[in-house]
């Protein structure tokens, strides 16, 4: 973003989302959000294909703990097979996976099963641009693919696309996709990195399904959380919905958005405290309290027992 003169913080704030992505790679942010990032992203650097050109910066294996688990694979075949069965489990669902065989050529496919629009094709970008890193990581760094398809209409410029990628484009496919040698699958890592399961599935929390009404929702609550006191307008917003449509759909499942949000903020609490690291201020004030009176009684509410009396019995027993 920087590089192209642009502000991410300036991004950042106009799609509402808070500055912690940035470090905290575990957070879960909706692919609908993600849509809109790259898209403000493009306008903020006025970068049609900005999207592309990230995608040929990024490194699949720092893509949290799923992109290590998938480029430690042994072969190039291994670490598909991983990224096909990791991604809805610790990354992120609506995305799918597809791998076909077209002679010697394979085709690697990747969908977003999501209505939005806005920012779509730049999204698309950077997952080929990912699918295109695990690739190099076993045929070496010089590798191209044979063609990239994109979702884009068919006549659309192709020259800037061609330079980024560095390969042949071909627009008006259905689904996005990169095709390559189908001999590469048995290419074991390439020079520099070293085969290892030391990052398994289990690692990575997991990614709620979308149809999941309450995982959903405490996911994006614990991203909200990073902007203060959770709002539910902020997470509605998040989710595509609207407060009264979400409250309707969490008492369909026994609870409340209140209910949520102070299990939520329990857990966090004890945790905080447990880890003995922060001041019982500081807590209170990253939890979104205005002070930390109002956290005392929220926590005694919840214990019985005093933000520093439960701290004290949980470090010496």
């Amino acid at each position: 973003m920087e590089c192209h003169g642009g502000s991410i913080a300036r991004v950042l704030r106009k799609v509402d989302l808070p500055f912690a992505i940035l470090e905290q790679r575990e957070l879960i942010v909706p692919l609908r959000e993600q849509f809109r990032l790259l898209e403000k992203a493009a306008r903020e650097t006025g970068d049609a294909y900005f999207g592309a050109r990230l995608g040929q910066a990024v490194k699949s294996e720092d893509l949290s703990a799923f992109g290590a688990w998938v480029c430690k694979a042994k072969t190039l075949g291994d670490a598909m097979v991983r990224a096909h069965a990791g991604l809805n489990v610790m990354l992120q669902t609506s995305t799918v996976l597809t791998v076909s065989r077209h002679g010697p050529r394979v085709r690697w496919s990747i969908e977003f099963v999501e209505p939005e629009t806005d920012g779509r094709h730049h999204n698309e970008f950077l997952a080929l641009g990912y699918a295109m890193d695990v690739v190099r990581g076993y045929a070496g760094p010089g590798w191209r693919p044979n063609v990239v398809m994109t979702a884009l209409p068919l006549g659309s410029p192709r020259a800037q696309l061609e330079d980024i990628f560095s390969a042949n484009i071909s627009h008006g496919h259905a689904v996005p996709a990169i095709e390559f040698d189908a001999a590469l699958l048995g290419n074991m890592i390439y020079s520099g990195r070293s085969a290892s399961d030391e990052c398994g599935v289990g690692s990575e929390p997991p990614v709620p399904r979308q149809s999941d009404v309450l995982a959903t929702t405490v996911a994006v609550t614990e991203l909200a959380l990073h902007e203060g006191y959770p709002r539910i307008a902020w997470v509605a917003a998040k989710l595509g919905t609207t407060p009264r449509s979400l409250q309707r759909r969490l008492g369909e499942n026994g609870t409340s958005f209140v209910d949520l949000v102070d299990d939520l903020l329990s857990r966090h609490a004890k945790r905080l405290l447990q880890e003995g690291r922060t001041s019982v201020t500081d807590i209170a004030l990253n939890l979104g309290y205005s002070d930390p009176a109002h956290f005392t009684r929220a926590f005694r509410r919840w214990t019985g027992q005093s933000p520093r009396a439960y701290r004290h019995a949980a470090i010496h027993g």
